[in-house]
This record gives structure tokens, sequence and C-alpha cells, in this order.
């Protein structure tokens, strides 16, 4: 057979198979839809946090928080999104941000729109920190402040909601580079070294187009802006995605940080605490360098955050239980709780090591010795 007829059936078989691999999952994407909508009708102790929230009530929510609770919270407004919607978050302290002995602990969700499970996990968070917070739990809101911005990427997430179930992007639209397709991944749009040439293509139309220069996107100034306002303080950065199990850090091209001992230790004490309260049926968290773990990549926010001087910077992929993007609501409060159990696990190593960078060495010499020694000239 000629190459040409060749490639021409392979073209075709593949076409085919592809045909058929849409089918299987646009199936699975309406039983979750079936599914998700039973659960609700069932009305079984439906919160914001172990459901898909939309927009309007995650503002809403954040809004309600911070009006109960001015005292401890604040609700930020970034700016607007690409379609012009506001991107919100809270700042959580006891001391407004104004004592700088306490750390700062970074949390990021929903850059990929359709990660859905991440927000209520963040959401979570929010509610044990401030709503219901144990007396266990204290000292993580009296000696940490907290940022939490739970949903960077509103168009993109609304736009999965109503058209596109997979839809991962933003929502960006740049005529005079292409007229057909939308949309840059956000975790592909951080300013590093080998921004745009790992893990990233060149094609606006695809999943991972890194966007026409870094910070392109408003979502991910943003997140940029707020690091750099306060980077003296921030201790850990974690960017929360879905699924599979993972606590990575950086560098997405393999290559480790100075500090890359200690960037394992607090992945492997947040791991430990996820992995005793999971399901039986979850897989054990994997923790490593993302690069070597994983994949290549540049342009992450994990990488960014290592880049610019915080401490310690994670990406966190959540379980799936076998049902990739499309997690039944079933599933949302243990993997909340489970969640939670790690963040504040990573909190307090995290607070361990700032507290011991703030701290003086004990009885330090007020006159250190200026005599030479014995045998200078014996420098064995």
């Amino acid at each position: 057979m000629e190459t040409r007829h060749l490639l021409v059936v392979c073209s075709a078989l593949l076409s085919v198979v592809q045909s058929g691999k849409h089918d299987i999952y646009s199936g699975a994407l309406e039983e979750a839809e079936i599914e998700r909508n039973s659960w609700r009708a069932s009305g079984q102790n439906r919160m914001l946090f172990n459901d898909y929230p939309r927009y309007d009530e995650i503002n809403e929510y954040m809004d309600m928080i911070a009006s109960r609770y001015p005292d401890l919270v604040n609700v930020v407004t970034a700016g607007k999104s690409f379609d012009q919607r506001d991107i919100k978050y809270l700042k959580i302290s006891t001391t407004n941000f104004e004592d700088s002995s306490k750390p700062i602990y970074v949390l990021t969700a929903m850059i990929h729109a359709r990660e859905w499970v991440t927000t209520p996990t963040l959401l979570y968070s929010v509610f044990r920190l401030v709503e219901n917070l144990r007396s266990q739990d204290r000292d993580l809101r009296d000696d940490i402040d907290w940022i939490i911005m739970p949903l960077l990427n509103p168009d993109g997430y609304e736009y999965s909601h109503e058209t596109d179930r997979l839809w991962r992007k933003t929502r960006s639209y740049r005529p005079h580079i292409n007229d057909t397709c939308w949309g840059v991944d956000g975790n592909r749009n951080y300013d590093s070294v080998n921004f745009a040439a790992i893990g990233a293509s060149q094609d606006p139309c695809s999943d991972i187009y890194p966007g026409p220069e870094p910070f392109s996107e408003v979502e991910t100034a943003y997140v940029r802006d707020v690091l750099l306002e306060h980077v003296d303080r921030i201790q850990i950065f974690m960017d929360v995605h879905s699924f599979g199990n993972y606590i990575t850090y950086g560098y997405g091209d393999g290559t480790l940080p100075p500090n890359s001992a200690q960037l394992h230790l607090v992945s492997a004490v947040m791991g430990a605490a996820m992995d005793v309260n999971k399901l039986p049926e979850a897989n054990f968290y994997r923790l490593g360098n993302s690069g070597l773990l994983m994949y290549f990549t540049a342009g992450c926010a994990q990488d960014y955050a290592q880049s610019i001087g915080v401490p310690f910077s994670l990406t966190l992929e959540l379980p799936s239980y076998g049902h990739r993007f499309e997690v039944p609501p079933k599933y949302i409060s243990h993997i909340n709780e489970e969640t939670w159990e790690g963040i504040a696990a990573s909190a307090r190593v995290a607070r361990t090591f700032y507290r011991a960078k703030a701290t003086p060495p004990i009885n330090p010499p007020v006159n250190p010795p200026v005599n030479p020694p014995v045998n200078p000239s014996n420098n064995n």
C-alpha cells in the first residue's frame, strides 16, 4: 500500500477511535449530571461546600462571611475577569495582617475551569477557620494569616457549567492571534525561565496554550500581585487542582530548588495527614518534584511562587475516585475534610520554619574572639 493511502487509512481509523472515545466520555458526562441532580434532589444536607456552587453563590458566601465577621475576614476584589466578572478573595486574620511575626498561607483554586471539586475544598477551609473553628485548630487562626482565592477563573467556570463541561482555559479572546479559539491555560501563563517552551503548545486552540506572554491573563496577574504584595511573609503557597492524589513542588523542568528537602518534608507531612483520613478505596498520595513525578511544564503557579522567594510552594491534585473531573457530590464532603487535615498539617510545619527563621541565635557572643590562632602558619 502506498504511504499516502496508508496515511489516509490511519487517519480514518484514528477518527473512528476518537469519535468512539468522545461518545463514551459524553455518556459519562451525562451520567455524572444525572447523579449530581439526583443528589441535589435528595436534599442530603446541601451546603455550599459539599456541592458545586455557581459563581454568584460563591461571591455571596464570601460577602456574607466578611459582613458577619468584620474583625476577622476581609473580602477583596482583585479586579475584573475578561468577561467583567468580579474576582474576589478572602483575607483571614486576627490582627488585620499587621503582625509581621505571623506567616501567611496562600491558597488558590479553579484556574482550570473543569476542576470543579477544588473550589468547595477552599470554601470548606474558610468554614473551618471562621464559622466552625474547633479548639484543636485555634492556633491556625491565631498564629497564621490566610489568603484564600477559591475561584480564579470565573469566566471559564461558568462556561463549563453552561456550555462545555470539560473547558479548561480562561475565556480571553484575541482575534488578532486567532479568531476561532478562546482562552489560555492559566497554569502555563506565569512567568518562568522556560515559559512556553516545556509542556505547552503554541496552538491557541490547544488546552495547554500558554498565552502570548507571561501574565497575559488578568486571572494570573491578580495572583502575581497578591504574591508580590506579601512575599516577605508568605511562608507557604498552594495551588489546588484535580485530579490524581499528588502533592508536587518545583521546578516543572525537573530541577530542584535549594530547599527541596524541606519542601519534601512539608509535602510528606501533608500527604500523611490526608492518607490517614482517606477513604479505603482512594489511592495514597504521591509526592515529589512535579516534572519528575508527573510531566515537565513551565509557566505554572507553583514555580512562579517559588522563584520569587516563597519558601514552600506546592501544587495539590485532589482525588477523583475514578471519576476524573466529574467527582460525584457524595464524595465532596470527605474530600473537604481530608484535605483540611492536610492543609492544617502543612500550615503547622511551615509555621515552625518561619519561627525558626525569625528567632535569633541563643546567647550570641557579645565580644567574639579576635586573637589570632596559636599557629597561624598551620592551615591544615
